[in-house]
């Protein structure tokens, strides 16, 4: 997935928020390198709604349990300090932040490093508890703010927000996710695409169990499409959704 630089406004959608009902949820699932991150914030910023990156609190939670040299195969070690750190997300589109303890960790949380011990953290049913419960909270929070949020990870549609009227489960090709990943890190020389690929790979299947398209998603895959194609998408399923409600 490409990035042109423009945002959905200039892509001649003017102002989004106008139509929609209050409240709404929009779930973006898929995994690593299929572009939802972006996709989803931008998505948020076009239609004013909130922002929640729940990907960014299992890395953060990861951050600090390595920084506490927590051995992350000890599932008993993990369960037993999850509720130590107070993580705080600031749900703003345009300016999102992670938080530990009142620390910004959203450049720490995207090393390699974090990422490939992220999936053996989320993956413990302990600590999906904690925080799905806050995931919730904070997506409760937007729709009793009547302010509504786009929420992106693995399983929104699924185990987070299943009521969510919008669902969208974002694909691409091996390569094109390993290819984009590898471009984030550009700072890293060992970040390889083939070395990417293969660490993909084992994350992959360690995060199968989460990585379930909702019945009721619409798929996209945005091998070949430009970020303002994806975002257009999604707020076009928004809009008609909007549409039929408000009928």
């Amino acid at each position: 997935m490409t990035t042109s630089g423009a945002s959905a406004e200039s892509a001649g959608l003017g102002d989004l928020s106008r139509d929609l009902k209050p409240g709404l949820v929009i779930a973006v699932d898929g995994p690593s390198g299929s572009g939802k991150s972006t996709a989803a914030r931008r998505t948020a910023a076009a239609l004013r709604l909130r922002y929640l990156d729940t990907g960014a609190m299992y890395r953060a939670l990861t951050w600090w349990l390595l920084g506490q040299h927590v051995d992350l195969d000890d599932v008993g070690a993990v369960v037993a300090r999850v509720d130590e750190p107070i993580l705080t997300v600031v749900p703003d589109p345009n300016e999102p932040q992670i938080l530990v303890n009142g620390v910004e960790v959203g450049g720490p949380i995207r090393t390699r490093e974090v990422s490939n011990a992220v999936s053996a953290v989320a993956a413990i049913p302990q600590v999906r508890k904690v925080l799905i419960a806050q995931q919730r909270e904070i997506i409760a929070e937007a729709i009793a703010a009547r302010a509504g949020i786009v929420a992106e990870g693995r399983d929104i549609g699924t185990v987070v927000a299943p009521d969510a009227p919008v669902k969208v489960y974002l694909t691409a090709s091996e390569d094109a996710r390993a290819r984009r990943r590898s471009s984030d890190l550009a700072s890293d020389p060992a970040a390889t695409v083939a070395t990417i690929r293969r660490e993909q790979a084992r994350r992959d299947r360690r995060d199968a169990a989460q990585m379930v398209m909702a019945q009721d998603a619409v798929e996209i895959d945005t091998t070949a499409l430009g970020l303002d194609e994806v975002v257009n998408e999604i707020v076009r399923m928004a809009r008609g959704w909007a549409a039929v409600s408000h009928g």
